[in-house]
């Protein structure tokens, strides 16, 4: 089975500290780094903190979220 175009695979333990861009910036907020990721009792990714660059705000979200190319662009574009 192949996956949909508009997403691609995630390796959730190589998250900290990846870089991603938003696909629609709000707020001029662009570029985003993975300052956390938050684990279960058994160590497995659940979440991570994004922390916008221009204005240091952050976000936790499902790590699979980031996985949506319609949000997400891997890397700072």
């Amino acid at each position: 089975m192949s996956r949909p175009a508009d997403s691609y695979r995630l390796n959730p333990r190589k998250l900290l500290l990846s870089k991603w861009t938003a696909a629609r910036p709000v707020n001029r907020e662009k570029h985003f780094l993975v300052t956390r990721v938050f684990r279960d009792e058994l160590e497995v990714v659940r979440e991570v903190e994004l922390q916008a660059v221009l204005t240091q705000r952050t976000e936790r979200l499902p790590w699979q979220a980031l996985q949506d190319a319609q949000r997400w662009l891997m890397g700072w574009r």
